[in-house]
Formats: C-alpha cells, sequence, structure tokens
C-alpha cells in the first residue's frame, strides 16, 4: 500500500500522529537525560542510587519505626515517607469528618451556626495553608506555657509548647495476633452487611443486619485473646517537675502541620458536602418528612447516600491534593519525605536521584489514593437496571 494511500486512511494518520508524538517525547527525555549525566561527570559529580546503602548519618526528630544514624539512606527515606502518609492520612480522616459537618451545619435553619461556618469556611480557604502553618506553629511554641506548667486537657492529655502528651499503648506480645483478628473480624462484618443490604433489596424485609455484624467483629478478636498470649498496657503521661515522662509526645511540628492540613481539608470537603446535599431535589427531603423520618434520619438515610455520587469525585481530588500539600512541611521542619530528601542532597551532593524519588513517592500516594476513590465511587454510583 502506498504512502499516499496510507495518509487518507484516518486510523493510520492518528496512529503516525501517537508514534511522532512518543518519539519526540522519549527523544527529549533522552537528550534531557545524557546531557545532564555529562555534567555531572564533568563536575565529578557521582551518579546512581548506591548512596542509599551508605550510612545516613543525621537524626531524624520523628520516627515511626525503628531508625538510628547509623541506618542507610533508604532507611531514613522511608521513614521521611511514612511521616508524610501519617500526617496526611490523620489530617484526611479528620478533615473529612469536621467538614462533613461543617457542610451540613452551613445548610442549617439557624441562622447564627450557618454564618459562623460561612466564615469558618471563608477564611480558611482564602488564606494560604502556609501562612496558617506559620501561624499554628507560631502560637504553640511562643504562646502555650513551658513542660513544667504544661496545661492539662483530659486525664492524661497535656499540651505545652513542646507538643502534645497523650497516652500511649505498649503491646508487649500479641498485636499481630490482634491485628489479624480485627482484619478477619471487620471482612466477615462487611461482607454480611453487603449481603444483608442485597436480600432486603431483593425481598423488601428489612430487619436489622448490625447485631450479627458486631457479633462477626467481636467474634475474632475474642478467639485470639483466648488462644494468644495477650499482654498490653496504657502508658499514661506523668508530669514531673521539670518536664513530662511516659505517655506519646507528639512534636509542635507534627502538632501544628496535622492541624493546619486538617482545618484546609475540612474547608473545601465542607464546601463539596454543601454542594452535594444541595444537588438533591427538594422532593426527597420532603418525602422523607411525608414518610414521618425526623431531618437527622431524612439525612443520614436519603440525602447523603444520593449526594454520594456527586461528592466523591471531587472528594478525590482534595484528597490527593491534601498528599501534595503535606510538603509545606518543610517550612516548619517536620521530617517528612521532602526534608529528608533535602538533608540527603546536601550531604551527597547528588540532587537529581532524591527528587526523582520523592516525586515517586507523591506519584505512587497520588495514584494509590484516586484508584481507591475511583473504586468508592464505583461502588455508590447510581446503576441502571
Amino acid at each position: 500500500m502506498s504512502p499516499i494511500v496510507l495518509l487518507r486512511d484516518q486510523r493510520a494518520r492518528e496512529l503516525a500522529y501517537q508514534v511522532v508524538c512518543v518519539a519526540a517525547v522519549v527523544g527529549c527525555g533522552w537528550y534531557l537525560l545524557s546531557n545532564a549525566l555529562a555534567n555531572l561527570a564533568h563536575q565529578d559529580i557521582a551518579t546512581g542510587f548506591d548512596y542509599l546503602g551508605r550510612e545516613a548519618g543525621f537524626i531524624i526528630s520523628e520516627t515511626p519505626i525503628a531508625y538510628e544514624p547509623s541506618d542507610s539512606y533508604g532507611r531514613a527515606l522511608l521513614v521521611g515517607l511514612l511521616n508524610t502518609i501519617k500526617v496526611a492520612g490523620l489530617s484526611i480522616v479528620f478533615g473529612t469528618i469536621i467538614g462533613t459537618l461543617v457542610g451540613i451545619a452551613r445548610l442549617s435553619n439557624n441562622p447564627l451556626l450557618s454564618r459562623l461556618m460561612l466564615l469558618y469556611v471563608e477564611a480558611l480557604r482564602n488564606v494560604p495553608l502556609l501562612l496558617y502553618l506559620f501561624l499554628w506553629y507560631s502560637v504553640i511554641i511562643f504562646t502555650l506555657p513551658p513542660v513544667k506548667q504544661a496545661i492539662g486537657l483530659l486525664p492524661g492529655v497535656y499540651v505545652s509548647n513542646s507538643g502534645l502528651a497523650v497516652p500511649a499503648v505498649v503491646w508487649h506480645s500479641g498485636f499481630w495476633a490482634i491485628t489479624l483478628a480485627a482484619v478477619l473480624g471487620a471482612a466477615a462484618a462487611f461482607g454480611w452487611q453487603a449481603l444483608a443490604r442485597r436480600r432486603r433489596i431483593a425481598t423488601g424485609n428489612a430487619k436489622a443486619g448490625w447485631p450479627v455484624a458486631v457479633a462477626l467483629f467481636v467474634l475474632p478478636v475474642v478467639v485470639a485473646v483466648l488462644l494468644f498470649e495477650i499482654s498490653v498496657d496504657l502508658d499514661w503521661p506523668v508530669l514531673g517537675k521539670f518536664r513530662l515522662t511516659a505517655g506519646a509526645h507528639l512534636k509542635p511540628e507534627f502538632v501544628a502541620l496535622l492541624l493546619g492540613l486538617t482545618l484546609g481539608t475540612s474547608a473545601t470537603v465542607a464546601e463539596i458536602v454543601r454542594g452535594g446535599i444541595l444537588a438533591i431535589g427538594r422532593g426527597q427531603r420532603e418525602a422523607a418528612r411525608a414518610l414521618g423520618l425526623p431531618d437527622s434520619l431524612s439525612m443520614r438515610l436519603v440525602i447523603l447516600p444520593q449526594a454520594l455520587r456527586i461528592i466523591v469525585p471531587p472528594l478525590t481530588n482534595v484528597y490527593v491534593t491534601t498528599f501534595k500539600n503535606s510538603s509545606l512541611a518543610i517550612a516548619i521542619g517536620y521530617p517528612d519525605v521532602v526534608m529528608v530528601s533535602n538533608t540527603i542532597m546536601n550531604q551527597t551532593g547528588q540532587a537529581i536521584e532524591p527528587i526523582a524519588l520523592f516525586m515517586l513517592a507523591y506519584l505512587f500516594l497520588s495514584l494509590a489514593t484516586s484508584l481507591l476513590m475511583n473504586w468508592y465511587n464505583g461502588r455508590v454510583a447510581l446503576k441502571g437496571r
């Protein structure tokens, strides 16, 4: 077949355009990589990922797993990544809960409550997150009292300019047995609830399935307690004359970052929830009232389940943005993956590899979040029969 005939074929032209575009991208990438490697070699700067096995030699102030300065750069990066996941994950959970409550409160018939929630949302959404991080960090450092004068918020909970002290759970034995039992129980409970829901839809018989679900969740945990040796203690903080001992100590950097990310996320979630609820026709609420449902049950059983298909897609973008916004932690000294990578770059002189690694880390977190939310969106989406 002649080239002229091929060019007249639309599918052949589309394929040719894609091949040319891919070749151009690969060519540009190869040129940039070759140029960077040549310049690095000219300046006698080492390349490659061999540095990951070398001794790190620096301290990380907050470590969710065991870490010592004698450990490798690779383990230091893992600690930074886990710190990022920890603070962003907690911010997503707390921000979603607070944002949902604020979004519902914005639709309240009480004018004072709705206007206060409007002020909350506008104040948080229209000021850069970085400024709020500086604000919360300054409040903790310069406003709160020193450790020896720590304020007791609750029994065993103290706050001071050194952070937050809370009770800590100390497992001596049986942690993995209880964890596995809880996972199995949760899977059994969710499975039973799904089965009960399908039966209710098929037969119209609305029997409560939650007692069986609770029993299915508790039973594996009870069996694990009976079969395995479980030893666990609750370590309470103790306020001494000069410092707090025992318990778990959350440093000011972590508290400020968690507070900033949580409040920022909650403001955006509130607007998404409010928009999703308003997108549901008024007839649904009126029908629920006609059936005698109070407003609280109407919102929980009728409005919110229908609004989820509108709420979940933009919520995915909020969660991905929260993970990316956690990189602002470097501004207040929280040891996330970016801060650890910067330290590694300063010590090794290698910049391209650490930057590539933490870019891949954020790409992985964003894609994993999107996949999880897309799966959930498919579960709550309305399906035609």
